[in-house]
């Protein structure tokens, strides 16, 4: 089981790489107006990357419907081995 603290570091990799911007930092209230770039296009590029990065599956309504990080971070917490 992965630490909540593990979780977020991976994620701020994950970010960092996608946006290609090593000063993000993500946290549970991390939204997409937080992020300069982070449009719809990019919101595909990132989930495909967080799915790669944590062996993961995010189901179609979760992706339409996450409103932040912690989100994301809960079901790759519910979800990764």
């Amino acid at each position: 089981m992965l630490s909540e603290k593990e979780i977020y570091a991976r994620l701020n990799e994950v970010f960092r790489d996608v946006f290609d911007d090593d000063g993000i930092t993500v946290n549970a209230k991390t939204v997409a107006d937080d992020i300069e770039d982070w449009d719809s296009m990019m919101h595909i590029t990132l989930i495909g990357a967080v799915e790669d990065e944590f062996g993961v599956r995010f189901k179609m309504g979760e992706v339409s419907t996450m409103k932040n990080v912690g989100e994301m971070a809960n079901i790759i917490a519910s979800r990764a081995k």
